[in-house]
């Protein structure tokens, strides 16, 4: 063949690759619709690794390797994710990194209903007004965000999946203002601490507030010439205000730890994580037999955190992650083992590993 001749079959082959990939993202769509109408989870990461094996498989005997079936069917994956409508809840305005991170997770198409407060992402997701909820669980600088760990502790929800999104936080004010004149900033604590330098460098007046994006939309309701707020810039763009400094964080390593909360929690992936809380009886030692029990199943420990129980003082939860999920065989053989060690245990959730948006 000539050189024309085979870019003329790969042009032939290219339309070819098209017409099966629409196919088979309407096909998606429609596999979502019928989610949706039967009450199931729009994400199964376990069905995904079996498509994912199976077009490994199907492209060995073609030729190809593992390694680049992967990473074009990620995409077409994803894509796939996509056409999935799926509808969550999260904490803030319109704008807020947790809504950042329900579309990252759930796919730009999702439906995210804002809420006040977390505890209204919990109300939202229990009385099935949503299918999910979004929270923040720790970020890599300021650490646990403490009320998500004491709602899951309340709540029946369980965890579904995990993203670590990256923060990238700027000062927006209107588009009138000024550095120079800006005389005060609001934003979510958090927010706050991870901008702490850069913000104290200006000697700005700190106002916390309950969430990133609502401060953008607070001080454009009130048209403050005088006050920014530091948020995402996406938050920026939605509500039509003007960025005066970008990527203010005092660590660019700055990583958000997202939970995906449930009625449920997810079927193994092949790649999972296991998160509980519980509380070890009151002698010497205990906390140790807990963790002997994981060290010699060869089970990793990937976090531990302590919270006080709230019921007495200096008596405290503990929460922990462990790699693999409930239904392994060695997880499910390690659990009576763990429990008996504990005055209450609780399983949060099984859940695929976290990818990482925004790197």
């Amino acid at each position: 063949m000539s050189l024309d001749e085979l870019r003329h079959r790969i042009d032939q082959l290219d339309e070819n690759i098209v017409k099966l990939l629409a196919e088979r993202l309407a096909v998606a769509e429609a596999i979502g619709h019928e989610k949706s109408a039967s009450g199931n989870a729009p994400i199964d990461p376990g069905r995904e690794r079996k498509v994912l094996d199976h077009a490994i498989s199907t492209a060995a005997a073609g030729g190809m390797s593992a390694d680049e079936i992967t990473e074009i069917y990620g995409s077409v994956i994803k894509l796939a994710r996509q056409r999935q409508e799926t509808s969550v809840a999260f904490q803030g305005e319109a704008g807020a990194y947790s809504e950042a991170a329900a579309l990252a997770y759930f796919g730009p198409r999702s439906v995210t209903r804002s809420c006040e407060s977390l505890e209204e992402v919990f109300r939202q997701v229990a009385n099935g007004i949503v299918q999910f909820g979004m929270i923040p669980i720790e970020n890599s600088v300021e650490g646990s965000i403490s009320r998500s760990y004491d709602l899951m502790l309340e709540s029946n929800l369980m965890v579904s999946g995990e993203l670590n999104l990256r923060v990238n936080h700027c000062l927006i004010g209107n588009p009138g203002s000024t550095l120079d004149g800006i005389k005060r900033v609001y934003s979510h604590p958090q927010a706050l601490g991870q901008t702490g330098h850069f913000l104290r460098q200006l000697h700005l007046e700190l106002i916390p507030a309950s969430d990133t994006a609502g401060s953008v939309k607070l001080i454009k309701e009130k048209g403050f010439t005088d006050a920014a707020a530091v948020a995402s810039e996406r938050a920026a763009a939605i509500y039509g205000m003007k960025i005066l400094a970008r990527d203010i964080m005092d660590n660019p390593n700055n990583f958000t730890r997202f939970f995906a909360l449930g009625l449920h929690d997810a079927p193994p992936s092949g790649d999972d994580k296991t998160s509980v809380v519980f509380a070890v009886k009151h002698k010497p030692g205990a906390l140790y037999e807990f963790l002997r029990i994981l060290a010699e199943r060869q089970i990793n420990l990937t976090k531990i955190e302590s919270r006080p129980t709230r019921k007495k003082a200096w008596e405290y939860n503990f929460y922990l992650d462990f790699e693999g999920h409930r239904q392994d065989e060695r997880i499910k053989a390690a659990l009576p083992a763990l429990e008996e060690q504990t005055l209450f245990f609780k399983i949060l959730g099984s859940y695929p590993k976290a990818r990482t948006e925004g790197k």
